[in-house]
């Protein structure tokens, strides 16, 4: 993708939200990977995915563990729609772990793109932690059956299974949990947590340290991702959109950053960014009244992004309409999901 402006498409109109400047030159998406350095004895260091059904916290506790916000996270369940890498050193080794979208039931091809990313970081785990909706289980909601699947694909592939019960600040009778864990028992540990308040989670931590074979580092140790800034400035807009919008409108909108300038001469960032949608009604929405809606989600997004950057950001956003993207492959491929 040309980080160079988009050329011979008109300035400005209701579509358009323009937070800053946009001259400025371009620069590189991230740093290179680094080689592998050699392990002292006794480091340990793996791949670690996080798993399970939708909305059950697994971007919460990728963010509680990595202690920065590296996942988006909204209410809304399919929030996460790719594979975010985020690495964890620490004096023991290193901790790569792997957020995933919700396993569910796919019905179009932007699901099946989710599931696949999913399901396809268990070729690469040494561990997976299969988080569980605690509340939702008492209450008999979620999906055992395909809980219990993931924990099977784990097993027939020698994964260490480790069943992270999370949201138990929301379970007020703990005694509700114990058939829970006796239920999880066959996995090499059930640890409660809460990922929001931080509640066992250093439990959980030690839990993955003990299930981490020896081995070198995969990653220098300042680095938290391996995703660059275009892709987590898109994914911050994403938020955003989700956050302000109802019912289809977030599922079917995609976010694409067309150019991301870093401006050593003014110590500021310059984004320009798409928002695709599907049809002229969600265009409408996204707009707002006025341009009302897609300027509220440019400074949004200017101020979640100048927190994360340490600098000032400008944002400018367009939202362009691509009929059915999420229903095909092609569709998926333009607005930037590809396996």
């Amino acid at each position: 993708m040309s980080d160079q402006s988009p050329k011979n498409e008109p300035d400005g109109g209701p579509d358009d939200h323009e937070d800053g400047p946009d001259d400025g030159p371009d620069s590189h998406d991230g740093p290179d990977s680094p080689d592998s350095p050699d392990s002292p004895d006794g480091h340990v260091s793996g791949f670690v995915a996080l798993l399970g059904l939708p909305n059950v916290g697994k971007s919460t506790l990728l963010n509680r563990l990595m202690g920065s916000k590296l996942a988006i996270v909204t209410p809304k369940p399919q929030t996460t729609r790719d594979r975010i890498l985020g690495v964890l050193t620490g004096p023991l080794g290193q901790i790569v772990l792997l957020d995933t979208p919700g396993v569910h039931k796919p019905d179009r091809s932007l699901n099946d793109y989710m599931v696949r990313q999913a399901l396809a970081t268990l070729a690469d785990a040494d561990v997976a932690v299969l988080v569980v909706d605690a509340a939702a289980a008492i209450r008999g909601r979620g999906d055992r059956g395909v809980e219990r699947d993931l924990a099977r694909r784990a097993d027939e592939k020698g994964v260490h299974l480790i069943v992270c019960l999370n949201k138990v600040d929301a379970v007020s009778d703990k005694d509700k949990l114990l058939p829970l864990i006796e239920w999880w028992s066959s996995a090499r540990a059930v640890v409660p947590i809460s990922a929001l308040r931080g509640d066992g989670v250093d439990k959980l931590t030690d839990e993955i340290w003990g299930s981490l074979p020896e081995g070198p580092a995969y990653f220098d140790g300042d680095e938290l991702t391996d995703r660059s800034m275009r892709w987590l400035a898109a994914e911050t807009i994403r938020e955003q959109v989700f956050l302000r919008t109802r019912q289809e409108v977030p599922y079917s909108t995609a976010v694409r950053v067309e150019r991301y300038v870093e401006r050593e001469d003014r110590g500021d960032v310059v984004i320009e960014a798409l928002i695709y949608v599907e049809r002229d009604s969600q265009k409408g929405i996204i707009v707002g009244k006025g341009g009302s809606l897609i300027k509220e989600i440019g400074i949004a997004s200017r101020e979640a992004l100048s927190e994360f950057l340490e600098c000032p950001v400008h944002v400018k956003l367009r939202v362009l309409m691509m009929p059915d993207w999420s229903h095909s492959a092609a569709g998926m491929r333009r607005v930037g999901y590809e396996d």
